[in-house]
């Protein structure tokens, strides 16, 4: 029987210090059995994001690794960013991928959970596929009150971790590990600095608010730029397409006279997803992922 080959997406609480980033990028380059496809970091957010295919054992490990440059380089007492989070590692979704199944990622995701409780002394809680109550399926259910409000309301019953100390780590926080369908973190860029108009086309947007199916997403101002941006995740790109979502967003910002100025996709995107925007915007009849010419040029990664 062959060994599953599984994606994972680790996100870390630093994305300013980029050498800290490239220590952690090194933790799981150097890691058998584990290729590293992307990463990328956000000033504003402070957060870093790597993407990595690999063997359960090759993940396992490697995640081991880059807990180790968290509990050396990065204090979350002194983390400040615009993004939720709960640690220094704050969230580790696997993915299936050919070859492996939903099934294989929640019985990683409970393993490694279990792993680093144990080694770290971290508090570890399940989500998505891999949660262990049905309250904690939604992330962002499990980071309410972020990493400060957690810090007073860990020994409550509704709060304990599945894994690990009733009390949040000193250096490292919480952690949050899931298993989940592939997942576009996908920003829109509005040309304005009210950072209102970017909470209002938000809040119409997300599915929590009536808005789109399966994209959650909030409000963002860049320093960078003088723009906002709707930062979202679209959870199944198969029932809120990318077009849908890009559209929905340009319609609600005109409300405001604002335009779109710019989208960016922040890690890898399934080629469908691409695909189905092109099916759209060109109107192609009966054009199909088979017929993208390097989706015949991929080989294995090992």
């Amino acid at each position: 029987m062959s060994v599953p080959v599984i994606e994972c997406i680790p996100n870390f609480s630093e994305g300013r210090r980029l050498d800290v980033v490239q220590k952690l990028v090194s933790a799981m380059t150097q890691t058998p059995e584990v290729r590293v496809l992307d990463w990328s970091a956000d000033i504003d957010h402070n957060r870093s994001v790597i993407t990595c295919v690999g063997t359960p054992d090759g993940l396992s490990k490697g995640l081991q690794a880059c807990f180790q440059v968290a509990l050396e380089h990065m204090p979350m007492e002194a983390h400040q960013g615009q993004h939720p989070r709960l640690g220094s590692v704050d969230v580790i979704p696997f993915v299936p991928l050919a070859g492996s199944t939903m099934a294989h990622c929640v019985e990683l995701a409970h393993r490694v959970g279990a792993e680093l409780a144990d080694r770290f002394s971290v508090p570890v809680y399940y989500y998505e596929e891999a949660a262990l109550r049905p309250e904690r399926r939604n992330l962002a259910d499990v980071r309410a009150g972020n990493y400060e409000g957690l810090k007073s309301s860990i020994d409550q019953p509704e709060r304990r971790p599945d894994a690990g100390p009733t009390k949040l780590h000193p250096v490292l926080g919480a952690v949050a590990v899931g298993a989940r369908p592939p997942l576009i973190a996908y920003n829109i860029l509005l040309g304005t600095s009210q950072i209102n108009v970017a909470r209002a086309v938000a809040k119409r947007v997300r599915a929590r608010d009536g808005g789109l199916a399966s994209v959650k997403a909030m409000a963002v101002a860049p320093s960078a730029r003088p723009a906002v941006q709707v930062s979202m995740n679209l959870v199944d790109f198969n029932r809120s397409a990318m077009y849908t979502v890009f559209e929905m967003v340009r319609m609600e910002a005109r409300r405001y006279g604002v335009p779109v100025v710019g989208s960016e996709v922040v890690g890898l995107v399934p080629l469908e997803a691409l695909v189905e925007v092109a099916r759209y915007y060109l109107r192609l009849e009966g054009f199909k992922t088979s017929q993208v010419l390097e989706s015949h040029l991929l080989g294995e990664w090992l």
